[in-house]
């Protein structure tokens, strides 16, 4: 079959089988996959031109992962990244030992199970982004702390694949020296790309933004061409995509360039989940069915469970704890190359390969339920999950308000604004936020606040809503907004109540529930715009009065 009708077949094949998955509201990753098992040598055997397909599932990801990076700026770096270093380290060394201990009941070798549990540790970052992604999540708390849990995992894993190959070929003797050499020229490269992103793009990008093709054109390059660099240095081309993406999210063009990439990251992602799929090692089935289902448990429950424990004790609450942990429920594409390298290396057989692909194939397609179900699935669970958390949120974070007359929700983004309002008014107020971060800051600050998550109605229960004056809620969120509108309006007719919106068809939801006022930033942003342009004209002194005020603004928050 030539090149073009293999191609063709495949694209259409993954059309009809998505097409049947969307009419029984099915998840379309699975169906990727399905199509991949298909097309693969043990069913119709069409995919002869793997490596072109290998090829374009490449260029999918690290366009992926670049589209991540550029939604990953410094600040959410800040914001999560030592709850994702200590939660992703630990969460990898406590599943690889159960992952051990499994394999050894089962009386595997030692070095089998090394594998095997290192393989567990590990979650797909292709799955949980995409699935993330599709549920517009990843701005969440709980999306940016996974993608942090991942960034740990992907850095373990490379750290894994080359020490264990070095190992093997030179027998440990210069694996200390390799690694260090490695990351030497990794924090160079980086330290470069800083240089280049400080003072380069803040000149060269506004030219280049004349003209959206051309931006359009140096944004892939940029991504393309970075992730060659990691790749010729020793690291994988995706950690080169994520940092050039990071290296843009300062940019202004930022959102424009992530919007452009998606429709090209969509389809070649497609392909990347039927060459996972075609690739898949299903031999000797029937000799480790029961061990494969025993091992898939473990990851699609147990796994969740320790990161939820994890989270729990780092200070998130009950339903963040959970959401990262399912989110995590999978095995990773790294665990498939791990195992690979293991058969190469003359320390795994074909049955503990055939072990982890299945194991792989199964808990990718049970986690995409999981994950985009999570909040149907959250409230059959919250009692259980409650009971077992090691930390209850009274014992991790003390409130410091003792009034309810003002309320605030959600500290972040605009939050300062609203309380050098209240503190004007001279009235009593309190901040609620359940990012353990914003709290230190709200602590340090000496604002007053109640630690807790808007969705958790026994919270709300616990505000005194009847006594509130005032409430503003700076959350994004419609759902959240909803269910805040509606629990106030039940104890409360005569509060102001003021939330937010991104969308007229949210605003007019909000609105009909008896919202006081929505706030919808972009049109009150041109509303502004609109209203300076008439009180200014064409004065440009005028105007450059009014970018310094912005600026001194933008640099006091």
């Amino acid at each position: 079959m030539g090149l073009f009708l293999e191609f063709t077949s495949i694209v259409i094949l993954a059309t009809l089988i998505s097409i049947i998955l969307r009419f029984f509201k099915q998840p379309l990753v699975v169906g990727y996959i399905i199509t991949g098992i298909l097309i693969g040598p043990h069913l119709l055997n069409v995919a002869d031109s793997t490596q072109y397909i290998d090829l374009f599932s490449k260029i999918g990801i690290t366009i992926l992962l670049f589209i991540v990076g550029i939604n990953l700026s410094p600040t959410v770096i800040k914001e999560v990244g030592k709850v994702s270093f200590i939660g992703g380290l630990g969460q990898i060394i406590i599943t690889t030992i159960y992952g051990m201990l499994l394999a050894l009941f089962f009386k595997m070798p030692l070095v089998y199970a090394f594998y095997i549990g290192l393989a567990l540790s590990f979650s797909s970052t292709i799955i949980i982004l995409k699935l993330l992604s599709d549920k517009g999540d990843l701005p969440k708390l709980y999306g940016k702390v996974t993608v942090g849990f991942l960034l740990v995992q992907d850095l373990v894993a490379i750290i894994a694949l080359l020490s264990l190959s070095t190992f093997s070929t030179a027998h440990g003797v210069n694996l200390t020296q390799t690694l260090g050499i490695l990351f030497i020229k990794l924090f160079a490269i980086i330290f470069i790309v800083y240089l280049i992103s400080k003072y380069l793009f803040s000149y060269a990008i506004h030219h280049l933004a004349e003209s959206q093709e051309l931006l359009f054109l140096f944004s892939v390059a940029w991504g393309l061409g970075l992730a060659s660099v990691f790749y010729l240095i020793g690291f994988s081309e995706e950690v080169g995509a994520l940092i050039a993406g990071v290296s843009l999210s300062v940019t202004p063009f930022a959102d424009g360039i992530a919007a452009r990439l998606k429709p090209l990251r969509d389809f070649f992602l497609i392909l990347f989940f039927v060459f996972l799929g075609s690739n898949m090692v299903l031999t000797n089935i029937s000799q480790i069915l029961f061990m494969t289902i025993i091992f898939s448990l473990f990851v699609l429950i147990g796994k969740p469970l320790i990161v939820f424990l994890l989270m729990n004790v780092l200070g998130f609450n009950t339903k963040q704890s959970y959401q990262s942990g399912v989110s995590l429920a999978q095995v990773s594409e790294f665990s498939l190359i791990l195992a690979a390298l293991g058969v190469s290396t003359g320390q795994l057989n074909n049955t503990t390969v055939s072990l982890i692909t299945l194991t792989a194939l199964i808990t990718i397609a049970g986690s995409s339920y999981l994950i985009l179900y999570s909040d149907e699935l959250y409230p059959l669970l919250e009692n259980v999950l409650k009971k077992i958390a090691l930390r209850k949120t009274g014992k991790t974070i003390k409130d410091s308000a003792s009034n309810n007359e003002l309320l605030l929700f959600g500290f972040d983004r605009v939050g300062r604004d609203f309380i050098e309002a209240f503190d004007k008014l001279g009235k009593k107020y309190t901040v609620i936020d359940y990012n353990p971060q914003m709290i230190q800051q709200l602590e340090a600050s000496k604002i007053p606040f109640k630690y807790g998550d808007v969705e958790d109605v026994e919270f709300l229960q616990e505000l005194q809503l009847n006594k509130t004056k005032m409430c503003i809620s700076t959350i994004p969120s419609i759902k959240v907004n909803l269910l805040l509108l509606k629990k106030i309006r039940e104890h409360n007719e005569k509060a102001i109540v003021i939330v937010r919106a991104l969308e007229i068809e949210d605003a007019k939801k909000l609105y009909e529930l008896g919202a006081t006022y929505v706030l919808m930033p972009h049109y009150l942003g041109a509303k502004y715009a609109t209203t300076m342009i008439k009180r200014i004209g064409l004065d440009v002194k005028g105007f450059s009065e009014e970018r310094e005020k912005h600026l001194a603004y933008v640099n006091k928050r």
